[in-house]
């Protein structure tokens, strides 16, 4: 039985060193299920996987065991979501995950990304996106996602609405741009997109 934090981390990071050496998915995925299944404390199972979470094949599966204990974990639905997403899951299964947690916390930022993702459909992406910025007005990520899915609205169906979204969205972020790099990306968009005829 893992006795601590400190054990679960040690344990965690047993795991995924053998699991660097020999490439061997079954053999890690066995390893980290008994790490699970021998470590009570929910909390010390996150904080040892913590160091883990860009890896998905680690973060993944922790996770699935942490949201069986905690469904309504907000921050453990978004990381599950997360590792799904990043390993081709698929966004029916991410969005039901996403939605989770939403349910579970309407305030998780990083939930209703994933929920605006998953949307099939660019008018849909786009609309999700616009739901987002309405909600987290400051996020800069998802004007600029907002303003990619317009574009591409406006590209694939000859939308001038969604163009006039695209073009404002760029316009509002250019006036809100930080370092060169970014308006220099946001200025190219925007005569891309003004060169457009629809």
């Amino acid at each position: 039985m893992v006795r601590s934090a400190q054990d679960a981390r040690a344990a965690v990071a047993a795991c995924v060193k053998a699991y660097r050496q020999d490439g061997d998915i079954a053999k890690l995925l066995a390893a980290l299920d008994a790490v699970c299944e021998s470590t009570p404390s929910t909390a010390e199972l996150i904080a040892a996987v913590e160091p883990y979470r860009e890896l998905h094949e680690v973060a993944g599966p922790v996770y699935e065991r942490v949201v069986e204990r905690e469904p309504d974990n907000a921050a453990a639905l978004v990381a599950l979501a997360n590792a799904y997403w990043l390993t081709g899951r698929g966004p029916d299964v991410v969005g039901e995950i996403a939605g989770r947690a939403l349910a579970a916390d309407p305030a998780n930022r990083a939930a209703w990304h994933l929920w605006a993702l998953t949307e099939s459909s660019p008018r849909g992406r786009m609309s999700r996106w616009q739901q987002v910025t309405t909600r987290f007005p400051e996020d800069k990520l998802a004007h600029a996602a907002m303003a990619d899915n317009a574009a591409s609205v406006a590209s694939a169906e000859n939308d001038p609405v969604a163009m006039k979204l695209a073009i404002g969205t760029y316009e509002m972020l250019m006036a809100t741009a930080g370092d060169a790099r970014e308006k220099e990306a946001l200025s190219a968009a925007l005569t891309t997109l003004k060169a457009w005829k629809l």
